[in-house]
């Protein structure tokens, strides 16, 4: 078995990912759903470890054989990309392969907020954009990174693990360093980035202390910092970031946070109703005075949801539950879907059946389906 064949068969039906598993067929999913491609046969432990092995530079080859997992990038046919993971699961070789689109990402292809192209070109400060996994924070940080490259002139540094989409030389340069080829850490690499003439820094992820630390200061020292978090939404997410530091240093780290982030975008995939694929739901927080006041003082730190659904208007905010009811006014998912992943389910319930309050305003946009 070829696996430039799968991961070729699982591009031709629009497939995002694609799962080796021992004893399975090549599983792929799409929007959403695993779906076995059962023209290829079931598969044997040596069948993914000569997978694995053909695809690994000898570096990768031997942190694999040390750590039992890796991560790295593959170019296949026609300069198709993909992420991959090789790991071990109970003794056996397992791999997941994310396929990255040949195209940089345009912001207007994404179906995102407007309030997201006027974020990606500020000046300076923190954006951090969150989700689970699989919920295209790569896609959403790339579409921004495009746009900047093509409305600013500026020196564009990205610290990724692995690097994902290839970006060109615009009205910016960009340098793209990858976490075990170019660079040893996030951390090292994003220290490194000060000393290198950056205007904007986009980290990959945020994954410890020490890269929280420096991509604060980075921030604070007139650098526009990009990077992600696996949160749900605007409040966790600076929830979590306090609570990386010891209590002694939580009002610290919140006036900090109150005074360098710019905005916090957080997105979900949501199935079409068409059955085309997924359209993201997006939480959208900007700094404004009461967020900043929420940040800082505790016990308003709850408050950031309806602070975010209150700013619709001035600021262009939205709240996972208001981005669902625009979704579902303009016919692009199902209503009980967006149930399903509403943060409210009762309170979305009875707006969809128009038991509204007359001076709530700030769900008009949504409810006439405006973007």
């Amino acid at each position: 078995m070829k696996i430039d064949d799968v991961l070729a068969a699982a591009i031709e039906i629009e497939a995002s990912d694609v799962h080796l598993k021992v004893g399975l067929h090549p599983i792929a999913r799409r929007y959403g759903a695993l779906v076995p491609l059962t023209q290829f046969s079931k598969l044997e432990n040596d069948d993914i470890a000569n997978i694995a092995y053909s695809v690994m530079n000898q570096h990768q080859k031997e942190r694999f054989d040390i750590t039992n997992e890796a991560d790295f990038s593959y170019s296949s046919f026609e300069e198709a990309r993909f992420r991959v993971n090789c790991y071990r699961q109970r003794g056996y070789f397992g791999m997941a392969f994310r396929i990255i689109p040949s195209d940089c990402p345009n912001l207007d292809n994404l179906n995102l907020p407007e309030v997201i192209k006027r974020i990606s070109l500020e000046r300076k400060g923190l954006v951090i954009v969150t989700g689970t996994t699989g919920s295209g924070k790569s896609t959403t940080l790339a579409g921004m990174v495009n746009h900047i490259n093509s409305n600013r002139n500026c020196h564009i540094m990205t610290i990724e693990d692995p690097i994902e989409f290839i970006h060109g030389d615009n009205l910016s340069i960009i340098n793209q360093r990858e976490v075990g080829a170019d660079t040893t850490s996030f951390s090292i690499a994003l220290k490194a980035a000060l000393r290198q003439d950056p205007d904007v820094i986009m980290v990959g992820e945020m994954r410890d202390k020490d890269t929280i630390d420096t991509a604060l200061t980075a921030a604070e020292t007139g650098h526009l910092v990009f990077s992600t978090l696996h949160t749900l939404d605007a409040e966790e997410t600076i929830m979590r970031i306090i609570s990386i530091y010891p209590p002694h240093q939580h009002q610290q780290v919140r006036f900090q946070l109150a005074g360098i982030l710019k905005a916090v975008i957080s997105q979900r995939l949501i199935p079409r109703i068409d059955g085309s694929g997924m359209v993201p739901a997006v939480e959208v927080m900007v700094s404004t005075a009461r967020i900043r006041e929420c940040i800082t003082d505790e016990k308003k730190t709850s408050e950031i949801t309806d602070a975010i659904s209150q700013g619709a208007i001035s600021y262009g905010m939205q709240t996972f539950d208001q981005s669902l009811m625009a979704l579902v006014q303009n016919g692009l998912i199902h209503y009980h879907e967006a149930l399903r992943q509403a943060t409210n389910p009762d309170d979305f319930a009875l707006r969809m059946k128009g038991i509204i309050s007359s001076s709530d305003s700030k769900w008009d946009m949504f409810e006439k389906g405006d973007k």
